[in-house]
């Protein structure tokens, strides 16, 4: 009689059916990955397309929250890892295959010239800051130097803002082992995302009319197109295979159907909308400021669905994996 081991990660409950390992520390990571990359992008087009004018806020000042808000995500995701001691071995090599690796590496080069980016509008933006780091030589030939190649930083900087937007998404989709995360919308409904809540941001903050005229009416896009890009994704999801929509059943009727419809869907993105297009016909002003809180509530929301939906979608079914059929044609099976 011969005995034989079947050794399979199915067999582990901490991954199969759900693997709820992430909590809403990684989930405020990606939110404040997004609204980063938004920040850079906005700062960035709105020096690259002179409309300092118009968008004082957004061309001069805004740069400095995006480090700010960098920094808020790397502290949640430093908490949640579990050995907090190791984190520099992300630096010790680098995995070309690896998304993590990726982002690692993708937010050394982010932070410096997020602070090139700040540097080269610090003056304009920040006089009275700016007139102490005057009197220090480095740091004044240094602004010196940013100010005068302001546009070819902007320019570098859109490329890594749109990095950073899609790699918070990245990250997610190389879970091979859940269908949820496995489509290529989720990329393009980050980023968007991460601009919408930018743009939220700067009408929250700033105080020019123009600007914030403006940047409703870019948001006002973003949402139409987040929406859009909803309806691709359950039609992804809907049209592949038997684990895609068993995925899509978590949203529709299963465990996350409320987060998603209702506190991401109805009040991240259709309420918002309503009351853009309410301020934008002059027809209500009071609610003004309403609209950006509740597409930063979406944003987050977006995040933290995506991520837990994500982790509870299988493959498999854990009540069916071990197929009788299948161990009876074993080698070896009496």
């Amino acid at each position: 009689m011969s005995e034989e081991l079947l050794v399979t990660a199915r067999d582990n409950a901490l991954i199969d059916p759900s693997l709820h390992i992430w909590t809403w520390e990684v989930a405020m990571y990606l939110f404040m990955g997004g609204l980063t990359a938004g920040i850079m992008f906005f700062a960035a087009l709105m020096t690259v397309r002179d409309k300092e004018h118009i968008a004082p806020f957004a061309a001069t000042r805004l740069a400095l929250l995006a480090p700010i808000a960098l920094s808020i995500g790397m502290t949640t995701l430093f908490l949640d890892l579990e050995h907090k001691l190791f984190v520099y071995r992300f630096y010790t090599s680098f995995q070309i295959s690896s998304p993590m690796s990726w982002g690692a590496w993708i937010l050394v080069v982010v932070y410096p010239i997020s602070v090139l980016q700040i540097l080269s509008t610090f003056r304009t933006g920040y006089s009275l800051p700016a007139s102490f780091l005057d009197k220090l030589a480095p740091a004044r030939l240094l602004m010196d130097w940013c100010e005068r190649n302001r546009i070819t930083i902007a320019y570098a900087v859109i490329p890594f803002a749109v990095a950073l937007g899609i790699y918070t998404r990245i990250l997610l989709s190389a879970f091979g082992a859940r269908p949820f995360l496995n489509s290529g919308v989720l990329g393009v409904l980050f980023l968007v995302s991460g601009l919408s809540t930018a743009a939220a941001l700067v009408v929250l903050i700033a105080r020019q009319k123009s600007e914030k005229e403006l940047f409703t009416g870019l948001d006002f896009t973003l949402i139409l197109s987040e929406i859009a890009l909803i309806v691709l994704l359950l039609i992804s999801l809907a049209s592949g295979s038997g684990q895609h929509i068993d995925a899509l059943q978590i949203i529709m009727g299963g465990h996350y159907t409320f987060q998603f419809w209702v506190l991401f869907f109805c009040v991240g993105l259709v309420i918002p909308l309503l009351l853009e297009i309410l301020e934008m016909a002059g027809i209500s002003k009071s609610l003004a400021m309403l609209a950006p809180v509740l597409v930063l509530v979406g944003g987050y929301a977006l995040r933290q669905v995506v991520m837990e939906a994500g982790q509870e979608s299988t493959w498999t079914h854990y009540e069916t994996q071990y197929s009788p059929e299948l161990l009876q044609r074993l080698p070896g099976k009496d």
